[in-house]
C-alpha cells in the first residue's frame, strides 16, 4: 500500500511550519493553562482544568497528524517539473468554461493544501482528476454534483 502524501514545496512548508507553532506556542501556552487551573484546587468541578487538558489532547492529535504527513510527505518541486505541457501535480492550469466562457485558473495540489477561494485544487478533487493527463488545448469533462462541465484548457504552467 503506498500512503504517500503529495505536497508541493510551498505546503510542506506550511505544515512544517504549523508543526512549530504547535509545538513552540500552542503546547507550552496549554501546560501553562493547566498548571494554572491545577492550582485552583478540586479538578473534579475545575472547568477550565477540563477545558485546557481537551484542548491539550485536541493539540497532541494534531501534532501528531502533521508529524505523519510530513513522514509521508513526497514533496514535488513543481518548478523542476519537466511534464512537457501536460497537466501533471503541482501544475497551474488556466480554462475556460465552454458554456460561459468564464476564465478560471486552478493549481493542483494536495489535500492538506486545497483552498478553492485562492484557486488551489485537491489532487483528488473531480476538476484535478478529469484534468491530469490532459495537454493544453485538450478539453476536460467534469462530474461535478452540480452536473457535467466541460472545461478547455488554455495554459498548463509549472509555476
Amino acid at each position: 500500500m503506498n500512503n504517500k502524501v503529495p505536497l508541493t514545496v510551498r505546503g510542506a512548508e506550511q505544515l512544517r511550519a504549523e508543526l512549530q507553532k504547535l509545538k513552540s506556542v500552542e503546547r507550552p501556552r496549554v501546560v501553562a493553562a493547566i498548571a494554572e487551573a491545577r492550582a485552583h484546587g478540586d479538578l473534579k468541578e475545575n472547568a477550565e482544568y477540563h477545558a485546557a487538558r481537551e484542548q491539550q489532547g485536541f493539540i497532541e492529535g494534531r501534532i501528531q497528524e502533521v508529524e505523519a504527513k510530513l513522514s509521508n510527505a513526497q514533496v514535488i518541486d513543481v518548478t523542476k517539473l519537466n511534464a512537457g505541457g501536460k497537466v501533471v501535480f503541482g501544475a497551474t492550469v488556466d480554462l475556460v468554461d465552454v458554456s460561459t466562457d468564464e476564465e478560471i485558473t486552478y493549481q493542483i495540489v494536495g489535500d492538506d493544501e486545497a483552498d478553492i477561494k485562492s484557486g488551489l485544487i485537491s489532487v483528488s478533487s473531480p476538476v484535478a482528476r478529469a484534468l491530469i493527463g490532459k495537454m493544453e488545448g485538450d478539453e476536460a469533462v467534469v462530474q461535478a454534483p452540480g452536473g457535467t462541465r466541460e472545461y478547455e484548457i488554455l495554459a498548463v504552467r509549472y509555476v
